[in-house]
């Protein structure tokens, strides 16, 4: 009954041509492509004479995603299978796609892509670091350092009942903004303190997990823990530059967490 009263009020005319508007918007969008530039650095590892290299593509983003990491997989699957980069959940939860972009460390799966196509985009992998080829970084001696922190529970005693460990509210609420970080590296990729002395230094994703097993209420490790960071090198080479803060793509502080660790140790 309502179909044939829109009808007769004209209503239905009027709606078919508003489908066959946007449609034809549609379609002209389509027609004219919106072409923008990814120059992605290039290096492979099997011919060392060939310097490293910026090289160009041309990514149609009505054809696209919004994101950086769909720009690079269209550019893999449809111009160049060579292109090599890390990738997995899409989610910004593994961290796998961690690289520089436009300047920044972030994640290309959470980066969106910036519409203007008349500016280039400009894609690096994480910055001084060994690189392994074109945007994959060697992330072997940033987990060796991780696994030096020994992230994981310690305890010498048990609950009488063999069930879990329990933890207050309160207690439980000190690790929130520090359990969520991923370890993609890009704090500690973007700190100078780092680059100059990632030998020793321990870095900004590592301190801060080693901040999070100090104040864990469960752990009976503090004392051990905290005698591994009293060294002139492992903790004390921040300088607080916050380059770890402001670029870490889960919105964490790894700077805050590092300032804390100093005031235990100096007040301890």
């Amino acid at each position: 009954m309502y179909r044939t009263l829109a009808r007769l009020n004209g209503f239905a005319p009027l709606k078919q041509s508003l489908v066959h508007s946007r449609t034809l918007a549609t379609e002209a969008a389509a027609a004219s492509p919106r072409l923008k530039t990814f120059k992605i650095y290039r290096w492979n590892p099997d011919t060392p004479e060939v310097e490293p290299k910026m090289q160009s593509y041309e990514v149609d983003l009505n054809k696209c995603g919004p994101m950086i990491l769909d720009a690079i997989l269209k550019i893999k699957n449809e111009q160049d299978s060579t292109l090599t980069f890390r990738r997995s959940c899409r989610e910004g939860i593994c961290g796998s796609c961690a690289m520089n972009i436009g300047g920044r460390n972030t994640l290309a799966c959470l980066c969106r892509i910036d519409t203007n196509t008349a500016k280039e985009e400009k894609i690096y992998p994480l910055p001084h670091m060994y690189i392994v080829r074109d945007l994959v970084p060697d992330l072997t001696h940033f987990y060796k350092q991780y696994k030096s922190i020994q992230p994981y529970l310690q305890r010498e005693s048990h609950p009488a009942d063999g069930r879990e460990n329990l933890q207050s509210i309160e207690d439980r609420a000190k690790l929130d903004g520090l359990y969520e970080c991923i370890l993609c590296a890009c704090c500690s990729t973007s700190c100078p303190s780092y680059w100059w002395n990632q030998q020793e230094y321990l870095g900004p994703a590592v301190l801060m997990q080693a901040y999070r097993w100090l104040i864990d209420s469960r752990d009976e490790a503090t004392k051990f823990r905290k005698e591994m960071l009293q060294n002139s090198m492992s903790l004390y080479r921040c300088h607080t530059i916050m380059n770890c803060s402001r670029t870490c793509p889960k919105g964490l502080n790894p700077g805050l967490a590092i300032a804390e660790i100093k005031k235990q140790l100096a007040f301890d």
